[in-house]
């Protein structure tokens, strides 16, 4: 496993930020932002997508306990229709920021190559960034198991769209589901929710 950069410049406060969601056809995106402590090791971080569910609930804990700061930033499916997916995203990642209590970062790391400034604050956009650096895979880590936990619990409302599985992407099952049952107040009615295959989500 490639080892990641702990920083992008040891001498400033960094926050790595990524979201979580942003092809969903239910359900919030989700950032996360966390400030690492640099003399506290997390074994096994890298890129959420990369690990399974079962190490990314064990390195969530790991950085709750170890990290000098993190936020989670929370934007509806409502809002997502209000304002575009990519303005949410930004969004979702202001929120997760502002969600910091214990720092005031002077350098974002941000998962993508975009994003709408926060405050005053210099980022830098990082193409794949959560397999780059250890705070952006940290912050996608908590975004991936805090949406994660959310999609679960919507799935006890409503178990026929697969949620607990799907996590609201768009998968076969999950589009049958709407075809049948119709869309549900969770859904994102800007988004094609009955597209064609090839926007489809496999899952192993």
């Amino acid at each position: 496993m490639k080892s990641l950069r702990p920083y992008c410049d040891k001498n400033l406060l960094e926050a790595g930020c990524d979201e979580a969601g942003r092809g969903c056809l239910s359900g919030p995106v989700v950032a996360g932002a966390v400030v690492l402590d640099p003399n506290k090791v997390i074994e096994g971080l890298d890129d959420s997508k990369k690990l399974n569910e079962k190490s990314r609930l064990i390195i969530r804990k790991e950085i709750l306990s170890n990290a000098i700061d993190y936020g989670i930033g929370i934007v509806t499916n409502i809002e997502i229709d209000e304002i575009n997916i990519l303005n949410a995203s930004f969004l979702a990642m202001h929120r997760a920021i502002e969600g910091l209590r214990k720092t005031t970062p002077e350098h974002l790391l941000i998962d993508g190559n975009r994003f709408k400034p926060f405050k005053n604050i210099p980022h830098s956009c990082i193409i794949k960034g959560d397999g780059i650096y250890q705070s952006i895979a940290a912050a996608s880590i908590l975004a991936k198991t805090t949406r994660d936990e959310i999609m679960g619990n919507l799935h006890k409302k409503y178990p026929q769209y697969d949620w607990n599985k799907n996590k609201g992407y768009p998968t076969k099952k999950h589009r049958a589901a709407i075809s049948k049952y119709g869309a549900t107040i969770e859904h994102r009615m800007s988004f094609k929710l009955l597209g064609d295959d090839s926007q489809l989500t496999l899952f192993k």
